[in-house]
């Protein structure tokens, strides 16, 4: 079992950036892969990009080149590095990870890009 915390959403003018933390509440040493998805208002929520243990890293083809995925075990956190912000990247972030056949979400965190 594990609990997820985002942070880091907010306001910001198109071209800007952000940095998004999801903060979970154990060891992410042996969970094999974590991921953030994004779900805007009247859309399904999407996947936007997951990072394995071993680093491999995979991107939604709308975000390749902006975003970057990265984790730190010794901090149990992953990031999102979000760079070169569109309005269409308007969106509640959602952290993601699954044990066993069991997946696990954080509470989201908004982002808004807006001028």
């Amino acid at each position: 079992q594990v609990q997820l915390v985002e942070s880091g959403g907010g306001l910001v003018q198109p071209g800007g950036s952000l940095r998004l933390s999801c903060a979970a509440s154990r060891s992410i040493d042996s969970i094999y892969a974590m991921a953030w998805y994004r779900q805007a208002p009247g859309k399904q929520r999407e996947l936007v990009a997951a990072i394995t243990s071993g680093g491999s890293t995979n991107y939604a083809d709308s975000v390749k080149g902006r975003f970057t995925i990265s984790r730190d075990n010794a901090k149990n956190t992953v990031y999102l590095q979000m760079n070169s912000l569109k309005p269409e990247d308007t969106a509640v972030y959602y952290c993601n990870t699954r044990i066993s056949i069991t997946s696990y979400w954080g509470q989201g965190t908004q982002v808004t890009v807006s001028s």
